[in-house]
Parts: structure tokens; sequence; C-alpha cells
């Protein structure tokens, strides 16, 4: 198999042309193998690559014999490094497989190496000390998003179709708008987090994939969803499988749109007509579209601040148990200054100020899933600005506290995070692009918890009516290797 025909598959056609025969079940892994090899160099998505099992894949499996890539954070794989962008972790090594990565093999995939993320993931762009600046393959100038930059980078240069990722605030559907991928951030508990941790950051990150394709992620959410025991969330399963949901109407929804972002940053004015034409489209598929207010049951300052104590209390005790099992000071010499800066915040949030926060996580959760009552989905911008130029988020960043730099995050990316507070299931769809420079734009579809069958209802309407995956980037594997 050619990388030039490689890359014109999803995941979901390479496992078919797997499983009859038409290619072996190593070609697809070699060609994933060349295109990293060409596009990597010039895009800095993948942090390692190893050898893999030359055993059979499982029989039957869906995903048997895709490429696949891991994210260097939130899973991790058994004789294999699990780094999480810090050099406080550097060299760390698994001794065994997490749920998550358990399902991934039993799925079939061939994970052949791990993507990039900021340290601990612990950014909306990729720009990591350790692994150095991810870069966006439809302009390397930009930044590829994060935390799961690496990720969106990796799928969108064409390396692999699919890729694992996790969210946060917005890490999934930010590099997804960047990249011009789909991405969907499932239900609080809806993907095992186990055995190591029961949560993380007191439930607002979740574990998922950025694609090309909507149903590509449909069918690895199938793979990967339901609890494990001891998991302190438990999400409805599904009615029916999302790789049938893929294949259904979604009706006419009702849906609220919000074009300014909560906390008062304006949107764009390409961002701004990106939106206006997918209401347009919208509409033209027989959807009731309509302004919305959404409040977010607790002030923007507050919002803020909850979250900062959420976010640092965590990495605090995160980085103390780091420091402890591998021996290394916290310090300069370890973690960068935005991190540092948020351990030392963090370890001044008191029990009652995370008992507080916790109190205005249930406030937003309470108030957006009321907005849900009357509005099938919310429909907003994923970011209210087109791709930053790497270095944007670390201008003046050594000069912040651990407060100043969540406020900065939340500035740059006011639309995505209260969906983590909430739980609810939310993705970014790649509908549109910008008409001057012809940058992907991402449009956020938001709904109530446990509802990601109607989201992958809508977004496949989205995808037959505005087709995205033949449009490429610069960087691209099919063009860059000519083989």
């Amino acid at each position: 198999m050619k990388v030039t025909e490689y890359v014109k598959f999803d995941a979901v056609e390479l496992a078919e042309l797997v499983a009859r025969g038409e290619v072996s079940p190593t070609e697809p892994e070699t060609a994933a193998r060349e295109a990293a090899r060409v596009v990597d160099p010039r895009i800095n998505a993948i942090a390692e690559t190893w050898p893999t099992d030359d055993a059979p894949t499982p029989g039957g499996a869906p995903l048997a014999g895709v490429p696949f890539l891991i994210k260097d954070m939130a899973v991790t794989m058994a004789g294999r490094r699990t780094e999480l962008g810090s050099r406080l972790a550097a060299d760390h090594v698994a001794d065994a497989d997490s749920f998550l990565m358990r399902r991934f093999r039993r799925a079939g995939l061939v994970t052949f190496g791990r993507t990039t993320t900021p340290e601990m993931a612990y950014s909306t762009t990729t720009e990591p000390v350790l692994y150095g600046p991810t870069r966006n393959p439809w302009d390397p100038a930009r930044s590829a998003g994060g935390s799961s930059g690496g990720a969106g980078a990796a799928v969108a240069a064409g390396v692999v179709p699919v890729a694992h990722a996790t969210d946060a605030l917005g890490s999934i559907r930010i590099p997804a708008a960047y990249n011009g991928l789909f991405g969907l951030k499932p239900t609080r508990g809806r993907v095992s987090m186990g055995p190591d941790v029961d949560e993380v950051f007191n439930g607002l990150a979740v574990q998922g994939s950025v694609s090309r394709t909507v149903r590509d992620s449909a069918v690895l959410l199938d793979q990967i969803r339901g609890p494990e025991r001891g998991d302190p969330y438990f999400a409805e399963e599904p009615r029916r499988p999302y790789a049938e949901e893929v294949t259904r109407s979604p009706g006419s929804l009702r849906i609220g749109v919000l074009a300014q972002a909560w906390g008062g940053r304006r949107t764009v004015p390409p961002v701004a007509d990106a939106l206006s034409r997918t209401v347009l489209l919208l509409e033209s598929l027989g959807h009731r579209v309509e302004e919305a207010e959404a409040g977010l049951g607790a002030g923007w300052e507050e919002y803020v601040q909850a979250n900062a104590c959420l976010l640092t209390a965590n990495l605090t005790a995160w980085v103390d148990e780091l420091a402890a099992a591998f021996d290394r000071p916290v310090d300069s010499s370890t973690l960068e200054p935005v991190t540092l800066a948020g351990y030392h915040y963090g370890r001044r949030v008191s029990g009652p100020q995370l008992v507080t926060a916790l109190a205005v996580r249930n406030r937003v959760a309470r108030s957006l899933a009321r907005h849900f009552t009357s509005y099938d989905m919310l429909l907003t911008p994923t970011v209210p600005e087109l791709p930053v130029p790497l270095g944007t988020h670390g201008g003046g960043a050594a000069a912040l506290d651990g407060l100043g730099w969540i406020r900065r995050l939340f500035d740059l990316s006011p639309f995505t995070a209260a969906f983590n507070v909430a739980g609810t299931p939310a993705m970014s769809v790649p509908l549109t692009a910008d008409i001057e420079t012809g940058l992907p734009i991402g449009m956020q579809f938001a709904a109530g918890y446990g509802r990601e069958g109607l989201l992958f209802r809508l977004a496949a309407q989205l995808e037959q009516a505005s087709p995205w995956s033949k449009r490429t980037p610069g960087v691209w594997a099919g063009e860059e290797t000519g083989r």
C-alpha cells in the first residue's frame, strides 16, 4: 500500500480492506510509519514511535490493522514511556496497560507511538519545553492547539486517520478546530479513566479522539465506552451503537446560537462569518435555529476562579506525587514557568475553597442543563479566532501567577470549558474555512448529558451536506511522500 493510497482511506475503510484481505494486516502500519517519517519533521507532532507486536491482530476486531497513536497523557501502555510532556516525568515507563489501552488493543488498533502534549496538558497550545512546539499542518507558523495538539496535527497531516485525545477545557475540540478535524468530547463518565485514577481535574477531563471522518470517531467511541469497576461516574449506555447513529437522520432540531462568548471575548469577523454560513446550512437542512441566551449560572470571574481552584489544586497534588516517585525537585529545572506558577497557586487553595469551587461547578451544570430543555443543541464557534501564531500563549506568561494563566486560557478559548464543567458532550465540526487564508474554522455543537448519539447524527448529516475530509493542508503525507 502506497502512502498516496493509504491517506485516501479512513479507519473504517482501512479495517475493511484488511478484513477482506485486499491489503495485509501490516501494510497500513508501514504506510503510516512512512507518512510520519516524511511529515513529522515539519510539524513535530509525534513524541516517539516504537516497534509493534508482530502477533496477528484480533480476528473480527472492528478496527483491526488500523495504525494508531496515543497521546502522552491519561493512558498508559505497558513497557512504553509516558512522560506527560514534562521533564518531571521524563523517561518514565509504564508497567501496565490502563483500562483504555486494553480497549484500544481489543479494537484491533495498531498503536505505534505517542503524540505530543503541553506539559501536564496544562495549556490549549502544544509548545512544551520537553518536545518543542507542535506546528499546524495548515500553517506551520501557527499553533496546532492543545492539549491534544500532537494528535490533531498528526491526523490532519495524514499520518493516522484517527488518534487518541483528551479534553479538560477543550483539548479535543480546540485541536479539531485548528486542524480542520472532527472532534467529540464525550459525556463525563462515558470512558473510564482507571485504574490509577478515578477522575482527572475533578471530572473536567474526558477521553476521546480526533478524526477526519465522523464515523471513525463513532466507531472508536463504541469500542472504548462503558464503565469499569470502581469508576465514580456512570453515563447511561446509549440505545444503539454510535456507528448506527451516523446512519440515522437527526430530524428537525431546535438549535440555540451563541455568537459571542461568555466573559466578553469578541468573536473575530472571519469566525462570525463562518458561524453565519453554518446557520444558513442548518436552516437549509430543516433545523430551527435562533439566537439564544445561555447563562452560566455564575459570574465570569467567579467561574474562572472556581476553575483555577480545581485545576491548580489537582495539578499540585499530581506534581507532588510525580516528584516523589521520580525523586526530582519541583522547580524550574523540571517544570515550565506556568506549570510552576499553577503549582504554587494550588498549594494555597484551601479545603473550603475547593468545596466552593465544586459548588460553582454544580451551578454551571444545572444552568446549562436547563437550556437543553429549550434547545436540542447549542451552537457556538469552537474558538473565537483563527489558529493563533506560535508563541501567542507564552507572551509574558512567565510573569503570570496561577490564576493569571487560567484567565489567559479562558480568554483564548471561552466557549469550550463550560461543557467540561457541566459534563455534557460537545463536538467541533470543521464545516468552513477562512475565505482569505484557507485556515479551518470549527463550529461547536453541545447537547444534553448522555446525548452523543444526537450529536453524531447531526455531524453525519453536516458531513454529507458540506464534506470536509477531502480538504487537505499544505503539510500532507499524500503529497509529501509521492509514494
